[in-house]
């Protein structure tokens, strides 16, 4: 394995790390206030995070072949969480 496949690897980990962090967070304030703006970013942030994971393992299940196609759909996917989180912070309450 290539170092540069060992560090797409760990910045993955750190990136659904964090990301999942930020889900929990949202969602503790959700059970705590029930605001469903703490709701809708949690569902963003666990599509931004599922958007991450699936990437990194598809890259690799076809050995980084077809980029442009997984990079597309990893941005369409990762669209959608971030309209999650706009909605969030500007409109859901």
């Amino acid at each position: 394995m290539q170092a540069i496949e060992i560090t797409y690897i760990l910045l993955s980990i750190v990136l659904a790390a964090t990301g999942l962090t930020m889900v929990g967070l949202a969602m503790r304030a959700y059970l705590q206030t029930s605001r469903q703006s703490m709701l809708a970013l949690s569902i963003g942030f666990s599509v931004l995070v599922a958007a991450a994971i699936a990437t990194t393992f598809s890259a690799f299940l076809t050995d980084f072949e077809n980029s442009r196609m997984l990079l597309t759909v990893n941005y369409g996917v990762s669209t959608v969480g971030y309209l999650f989180v706009i909605y969030s912070v500007t409109g859901a309450d």
